[in-house]
């Protein structure tokens, strides 16, 4: 058998070398380069093969002494034993010193190799760092690139989307500037009228025939109050019966609501709601005590409120339009509904304009009638003149036969010869020739 030590020691070795490639290995780290690799994996396999060389000659020397030792035990002499443990210490020796020189050439080649590989390592590192160096310069120069590329893209929409801006806010100013235009002309509670008067005209002129609505007409012989139009309404005969219409914006309650309601404040809502109830009452108390004054006037007037907005919020109030018809007889109307009233009264002209007309033609078909009489009897006269001009023609013609008779035993003379012998050229022309005046 092997002896322990001997086999420990064997381990030992293997377990060196294999540490020397698991260093290796390490050290390298999957990262060296294929020529590298190759030539670390063939001194590998060289060392690997010297151990196994070793080994097998100190495993023949071994077992040569084991038989010599077992030779000498079965033999029992003294000098056999003698000679058989000399032969094992110098075969324990000579494996020491294989081990020795082993350990020795192991420790130098992982030497060399450590430091080839370190070497390789050193040369990898440095083409590696020249390589990402090399690709760091590229990259940063593509990405350089790219920076200024997207900063400038970025940069020009920046200046477009400010451009934009700046324009927006110009025609915000713009817009500003009407709107305080229009504020300062609403304050004037003058010019607020003057502006729902001309909206109201307009729209009297673009439905109503011209001469049917009267603009700022007296309505009462005991006062001077005038209304902002009056029209004519579609009445038979001669006179003229007027309605009157007033134009209204009570901005500043409209406005005091339109703020309530935008704030959430419902106290102050229901205060403006009221106080604009009241402007309405009033307003339509003073139309109803200026304006309606009938028969000069119909039994009802209108208040004409300037916008839709104005008429929704009065329409909102419970009651009100209601209220305001039955108890002053006036009509609450918005920029939508009044031009309906205005169509329903221009088709009242429409229809009383075509019953004078059927009057008219009624009138002219009689007088049609009576002409068609007298042309009928200037017809039977030319009746019975013409037929006692028929019965002359036709007694001309039996004496013009009877004397063709007569004279059918005579030779006939040629048409021209026949026209100047009877000079019937002459008779012709006289006979055809115009009379003077």
């Amino acid at each position: 058998m092997i002896p322990e030590d001997v086999l420990a020691l064997l381990l030992g070795a293997i377990a060196l070398a294999l540490g020397i490639m698991a260093f290796l290995v390490a050290r390298a780290g999957g990262r060296a380069a294929d020529g590298a690799a190759d030539r670390l994996r063939l001194q590998n396999e060289q060392l690997l093969a010297g151990l196994r060389a070793e080994g097998d000659t100190t495993r023949t020397q071994l077992a040569a002494t084991e038989r010599g030792l077992t030779a000498a035990i079965q033999a029992g002499t003294t000098g056999a034993l003698t000679r058989a443990f000399e032969q094992i210490t110098a075969a324990t020796g000579t494996v020491a010193t294989s081990m020795d020189a082993l350990r020795a050439s192991a420790t130098e080649e992982q030497r060399r190799i450590g430091a080839t590989l370190d070497a390789q390592l050193t040369l990898l590192r440095e083409n590696n760092e020249k390589r990402l160096a090399e690709m760091q310069t590229v990259v940063n120069e593509q990405l350089h690139a790219a920076v200024e590329k997207q900063m400038e893209q970025s940069f020009a929409r920046v200046v477009d989307q400010f451009t934009a801006v700046q324009k927006a806010l110009g025609d915000v100013q713009a817009v500003t500037a009407q709107i305080g235009d229009i504020k300062r002309l609403f304050s004037n509670v003058k010019t607020r009228g003057g502006w729902g008067e001309a909206q109201l005209r307009a729209m009297l002129e673009d439905v109503l025939p011209m001469g049917s609505f009267e603009a700022n007409r007296k309505l009462r012989d005991d006062s001077d109050e005038m209304v902002d139009f009056a029209v004519a309404m579609p009445m038979r005969g001669g006179a003229r019966v007027w309605l009157p219409v007033d134009a209204k914006f009570p901005v500043e309650d409209y406005e005091r609501l339109v703020a309530a309601a935008e704030a959430g404040d419902a106290e102050a809502e229901r205060a403006a709601r009221r106080g604009l109830e009241r402007r309405l009452r009033e307003e339509s108390r003073k139309i109803h005590e200026k304006y309606i004054n009938p028969p000069v006037t119909v039994e009802f007037g209108v208040l004409y409120l300037a916008t839709d907005g104005l008429y929704a919020e009065v329409a909102r109030v419970p009651g009100l339009l209601e209220e305001m018809s039955r108890e002053f007889r006036v009509m609450i109307l918005g920029p939508s509904l009044f031009p309906a009233l205005l169509r329903t009264v221009q088709l009242g002209h429409v229809t009383l304009a075509l019953e004078e007309k059927a009057d008219q033609i009624r009138e002219l078909l009689g007088a049609t009638k009576t002409e068609m009489g007298k042309m009928d009897v200037v017809l039977g006269r030319l009746a019975k003149n013409a037929r006692a001009m028929t019965n002359t023609i036709e007694t001309a013609r039996v004496r013009a036969r009877s004397v063709g008779r007569r004279l059918r035993s005579l030779e006939a003379v040629e048409g021209a010869r026949a026209e100047a012998l009877l000079e019937l050229e002459a008779d012709i022309a006289d006979a055809i020739e115009p009379e003077e005046p």
